[in-house]
């Protein structure tokens, strides 16, 4: 499983921001990005805001993500592109099944609400945004 997590969570989006790398350079001198590459990371992907332990395969992964989009945002802010790492919420899909009797009602998400709420964020974004943790409800995130 940590293998797979990795390969799902932190190589998968790396591999595309590689592939779509050439397409993303611009002019430099806007303050909104030409391109904003958001990652699905998860809380559960910061170090300091571990509280809990467990679920080490998911956790290394997204924490792995997160390193991941801190150095693509310092690389490709001298392009005018803005990378940031994104938590959804607790959402609910299969995924979010088994753990979410432990989810108040009103923290857990219908995907169309988690993709509108990730959404604003992308487009209200800055250049100087770029390598931050956003939560769904705007809140930064401390790695």
């Amino acid at each position: 499983w940590m293998l797979h997590s990795h390969e799902v969570n932190a190589v998968g989006p790396l591999l595309v921001v590689q592939a779509f790398h050439p397409f993303l350079k611009r002019a430099k001198g806007s303050a909104r990005p030409r391109a904003v590459i958001a990652n699905i990371s998860a809380r559960v992907g910061s170090i300091s805001d571990n509280k809990m332990g467990g679920w080490y395969s998911y956790r290394m992964s997204k924490a792995s993500l997160n390193m991941a989009t801190r150095c693509m945002a310092l690389e490709l802010k001298r392009h005018g592109v803005c990378a940031i790492s994104l938590h959804p919420g607790t959402v609910d899909t299969d995924f979010t099944k088994e753990y979410q009797k432990n989810v108040k009602p009103e923290k857990l998400f219908p995907v169309d609400r988690a993709a509108r709420q990730l959404l604003e964020i992308v487009d209200t974004v800055k250049v100087s945004d770029t390598g931050k943790f956003y939560a769904w409800d705007k809140e930064v995130i401390p790695f």
